[in-house]
């Protein structure tokens, strides 16, 4: 009898994470601390944005695995909106902003503002919050708007709502 067995009112463990998840998430909540301590806006978003993309590539190692012969290199906001539909949301919103990522690290002085890199760095800790939840890591998040990345300036904005 090679079956599981689970009682009535038990749920199965979720299968353990692979390691190399589990060093990416670390890898990206210490890219969030470095970001929250840092004083230079460029910095706080570039590194908020790279702790994103490790929390997004522990989704990616923990539900997929290593493809065979040589493909065109993808984005990982890419495949994380195919390989985790559920976060797919977080995906574009975080694929949106690697160009400014990028003009942040290469110094451009107006690449962010002071309020961007704050409001990336929130969005990074819900984000890794989220993933966490998802890959049965930690509590679920605080409510249920921090499920979804904010977006400034939209229709409920306009509408004064």
């Amino acid at each position: 009898m090679g079956a599981v067995r689970v009682m009535a009112d038990q749920l199965p463990l979720p299968p353990p994470l692979p390691q190399a998840a589990r060093q990416l998430l670390d890898q990206a909540s210490r890219a969030l601390a470095e970001a929250a301590t840092s004083s230079d806006a460029r910095q706080r978003y570039a590194t908020a944005h790279l702790g994103a993309l490790r929390a997004a590539a522990a989704v990616l190692a923990a539900r997929t695995r290593p493809e065979s012969g040589r493909r065109r290199p993808r984005s990982a906001w890419v495949l994380l909106g195919q390989v985790a539909p559920e976060l797919g949301e977080w995906a574009t919103f975080f694929a949106a902003g690697a160009a400014k990522r990028a003009a942040a690290e290469a110094g451009l002085s107006h690449a962010v503002t002071d309020r961007e890199a704050d409001d990336l760095v929130r969005d990074v800790r819900s984000f890794l919050d989220v993933v966490e939840n998802t890959l049965g890591g930690a509590s679920p998040p605080e409510s249920p708007r921090r499920a979804r990345p904010r977006v400034v300036g939209g229709s409920e904005h306009r509408n004064g709502r």
